[in-house]
């Protein structure tokens, strides 16, 4: 990361870092200073920080380490993310993908601490807590992601090449649900969800990639593709985890040979809007795949539902199953 951890821990002392970021202390013995934890809420100090081992301690919540360890905790970040967040200078926390990581776990910070943020999911019908965490979903209130990323040294310029600004210089996202879009473990981009009235659906500039988690479902003899990710995120949540997402009915050439690797029998679950675009790109879809070998069928959702609206108007698992058993080449 331009320098080891060492060195890294050396330049920057844990006890000077939480000064920076407004801990407040009182000594406590030879080369010991106590405070309230920045970890959790109390009332008492328990949080201790020896300046001379240069680690910390919190009786409280009992969570301690060094500073890399530190920043993980409060930024809820891994330790490849702890480390660009400590020096944004070094050469891998300068690309995009970077970048977009320390976004994302801005935007996973901010769920929690916006109501309306956690009512739209559930009105969209999901309220598993740990599915949450593991799809990596966050918020964009909006205003917010510019002044924290070039607090931590990103420069304008660099969050205007990742697309996380826009031209006038605001955040990209305003009230928006983001999903993160994942390639070989790179985020390659950020899609996002209006919670509001502005445009429903966001993407950063960029690729989209290929399928949603593919890595995950590609050994699946049946593979059950839908539109969006909120029709994902439901299916995971029924216990479907042979689904994957194609963010839209019009696959990229990628995510097309990502879906003809191998045997295997395609479910397209679209939406079946009046209009019928849903089920007439599907239509096109299964006769493409056909074409390369590859069965498919296409899921016959009620009329004017997608798998989202199904699950959250009552649909369950045994009907959606159902759905499957009677879908059509």
């Amino acid at each position: 990361m331009g320098e080891d951890v060492e060195t890294l821990k050396r330049r920057l002392p844990l006890l000077d870092y939480l000064r920076q970021h407004n801990w407040t202390s009182r000594p406590a013995g030879r080369s010991e200073f106590v405070g309230l934890c920045p970890l959790h809420e109390e009332t008492r100090p328990s949080f201790y920080v020896n300046s001379r081992k240069d680690v910390f301690y919190c009786h409280g919540c009992g969570q301690g380490g060094d500073l890399i360890r530190f920043v993980q905790l409060s930024g809820q970040l891994s330790f490849r993310q702890s480390l660009a967040h400590l020096d944004p200078q070094a050469a891998p926390a300068a690309d995009t993908s970077a970048v977009l990581e320390m976004a994302s776990a801005f935007y996973r910070q901010q769920l929690d601490r916006y109501p309306e943020a956690m009512s739209y999911l559930g009105m969209r019908g999901l309220r598993d807590p740990d599915l949450i965490r593991e799809l990596e979903i966050g918020y964009a209130p909006g205003g917010s992601l510019r002044r924290h990323l070039t607090a931590q040294g990103y420069s304008f310029d660099l969050l205007r090449q990742a697309g996380l600004l826009n031209e006038n210089g605001s955040d990209a996202f305003y009230q928006r649900i983001v999903f993160l879009l994942r390639q070989s473990e790179h985020i390659v981009n950020l899609y996002g969800r209006s919670i509001g009235t502005a445009f429903p659906h966001r993407f950063l500039s960029g690729t989209k990639g290929g399928l949603y988690a593919w890595e995950k479902v590609r050994h699946y003899s049946e593979v059950i593709l839908v539109e969006g990710m909120f029709d994902y995120a439901v299916l995971r949540q029924a216990g479907y985890h042979n689904v994957t997402c194609s963010f839209g009915t019009h696959l990229n050439r990628d995510q097309f040979l990502q879906l003809c690797e191998g045997l295997r029998t395609v479910y397209l679950a679209f939406d079946v809007d009046r209009n019928r675009s849903g089920q007439h790109a599907a239509e096109q879809l299964a006769g493409r795949l056909r074409a390369k070998g590859i069965a498919a069928r296409r899921v016959m959702l009620p009329e004017g539902h997608d798998p989202n609206s199904f699950f959250v108007q009552r649909g369950d698992a045994l009907q959606f199953q159902a759905l499957l058993k009677d879908a059509q080449p």
